[in-house]
């Protein structure tokens, strides 16, 4: 028994955080306002029938009170004209009329006091919707705020992510860019030290004079290399005429 109530204890958890994540507070509030009028609606149709019918008893008990006149009226003229009987006959319908007259009076009275109790109770529930729809609308106009903080909060914990990874590729490139700047540093470094020049270029005397002595001293050294290959009598011959 105890692990099956705390596995519902469980499900309705779960079950109240589906629902109060479904939920729009924004329709709920609605909702409920639309309930209020609803019960307001009620209220003043039910009013409207008291007062409706408070006007027909109001009616009837008029009707009754000009009966009862009439009713005088023909008993003054059946004793006028000696007949007592006639007379009596009208006057116990006066007093009938006059029991009916009193019951509708004390009918109206009533309606009157149940219309009193209506009217302020619609009064009351006017004032609890009119206040009730301005929190309404207040409530909304914050929950509408709150959302959008909350995705501008969610964008930016976005942007910042981005940020991050940007920042690195930044980073990355900066140093990249110091490593081609210092290699490019060093070349200068180089080329103007001298160490890069080329002493073959004929437009530097120094390098077109080494030149020269490189190519003398080839020269010399296939001459000889020629002096060697050749015969006895033609090395002397070669010698002599040096000489």
């Amino acid at each position: 028994m105890g692990l099956l109530s705390r596995m519902s204890t469980v499900v309705k958890a779960k079950m109240n955080r589906i629902i109060d994540d479904a939920e729009n507070p924004n329709e709920t509030l609605d909702y409920a306002y639309e309930k209020q009028l609803d019960s307001l609606r009620k209220v003043r149709e039910n009013v409207t029938k008291m007062v409706t019918a408070k006007v027909m008893l109001q009616n009837q008990a008029s009707k009754v009170k000009n009966g009862i006149a009439e009713m005088d009226v023909q008993a003054r003229k059946a004793m006028e004209m000696n007949r007592e009987d006639l007379a009596r006959l009208a006057l116990q319908r006066k007093q009938t009329s006059l029991y009916e007259l009193e019951g509708l009076d004390k009918q109206i009275d009533d309606m009157e006091m149940e219309q009193e109790k209506l009217t302020h109770m619609q009064q009351r529930l006017q004032s609890k919707v009119n206040a009730f729809r301005t929190k309404k609308e207040v409530i909304k106009a914050q929950y509408s705020a709150a959302q959008a903080q909350v995705r501008i909060g969610s964008a930016l914990s976005g942007l910042s992510e981005e940020m991050g990874d940007i920042s690195l590729a930044v980073e990355r490139a900066e140093t990249k860019t110091e490593k081609l700047q210092a290699r490019a540093g060093a070349i200068d470094e180089l080329a103007a030290s001298g160490v890069l020049d080329d002493f073959t270029d004929r437009k530097d005397p120094i390098g077109r004079e080494l030149a020269q002595l490189t190519a003398a001293a080839n020269v010399e050294d296939e001459l000889a290399a020629l002096r060697s290959s050749l015969p006895s009598g033609e090395k002397q011959a070669l010698t002599g005429g040096e000489s």
